[in-house]
């Protein structure tokens, strides 16, 4: 019982310790820029499109809606990305706007 409860204590530490440790943000920012996916932000909320990630009231609060809500656009949008694609997108996203831990 004692290990069980030691588990559920440290996994969560774990998990938070990278929260897309396979993905490689650079490589995720040249898919986004390449599905243009700030012209349809821009279009919805306008600017360059990064109000959608930095105004107050934006739905994403965790790093597990982030990697929904690109796993929702790339199918939305038909983009063609690999799972290991939208997490490369939802690792440059989190670097530079959301800073989940």
């Amino acid at each position: 019982m004692r290990i069980i409860i030691a588990a559920l204590l440290v996994l969560p530490l774990l998990a938070a310790a990278e929260t897309f440790p396979k993905a490689d943000p650079a490589a995720g920012r040249k898919l986004a820029d390449a599905a243009k996916c700030a012209k349809c932000h821009s279009a919805r909320f306008g600017g360059d499109g990064s109000a959608m990630y930095t105004r107050p009231d934006h739905r994403v609060k965790t790093a597990g809606q982030l990697l929904a809500q690109v796993r929702m656009c790339n199918t939305q949008l038909n983009t063609g990305w690999f799972p290991e694609e939208e997490e490369q997108v939802a690792a440059y996203l989190n670097r530079d706007y959301y800073k989940f831990k």
